[in-house]
């Protein structure tokens, strides 16, 4: 009686642990979203929002926000989306994203012994935000514009890993952030009040 091979058997197993691996989906990341639909909406007496992110990451050294868990350009665009809202019949809100860079700067450390024994703060990262909005009226023109930035810096020690330096750049977002959410809602407030639906 002819047998198959016991190779035979084991193809199909070893076929379907192989196409099991490759559907295994990607690990998450360690870091939330930074969203804002938790937070009171600001309503507008326009008929259309954009939001518009114009930064173009470099994505070379010295910039780093290319390697933020939460690129700035994405927690600037993601306020936009989430607390404005339009509740007019007319205009639109163009809202901008116009810089939200992140650079690295190399610290001067000790050297010798001194260096050593000491651990020094190694880099500084300065980051940078600014958003832009203007009011278009139904002719196109330009009714109103307001500007809100941030800029904020941290430094970090010789000895810091990777995964450490990826939860201060989340900081850094996080802070910068939330400074930039007040800046821009009082500068709505403020400078659109005309146009602040209540």
């Amino acid at each position: 009686m002819f047998r198959l091979p016991r190779l035979v058997f084991l193809v199909p197993v070893l076929l379907g642990v192989a196409l099991g691996a490759c559907t295994t989906p990607l690990p998450q990341s360690r870091f939330p979203q930074i969203t804002y639909k938790h937070l009171p909406p600001i309503s507008l007496d326009v008929a259309e929002i954009s939001v518009e992110d114009e930064y173009k990451a470099p994505g070379i050294p010295p910039n780093v926000d290319h390697l933020f868990p939460v690129r700035p350009a994405a927690a600037a665009t993601a306020w936009g989306r989430d607390r404005l809202v339009a509740a007019g019949t007319g205009r639109r809100l163009r809202y901008i994203v116009r810089e939200a860079s992140a650079v690295e700067t190399a610290l001067k450390t000790k050297e010798g012994l001194t260096g050593v024994l000491t651990v020094d703060q190694s880099e500084r990262y300065e980051m940078r935000i600014v958003v832009e909005l203007q009011i278009i009226n139904d002719d196109g023109r330009t009714e109103g514009t307001a500007n809100a930035q941030v800029e904020r810096s941290v430094t970090v020690p010789e000895d810091s890993k990777l995964s450490e330096r990826e939860k201060v750049w989340f900081k850094l977002v996080e802070d910068a952030m939330k400074e930039l959410d007040a800046q821009l809602e009082k500068t709505i407030k403020t400078v659109f009040f005309q146009y602040v639906v209540l």
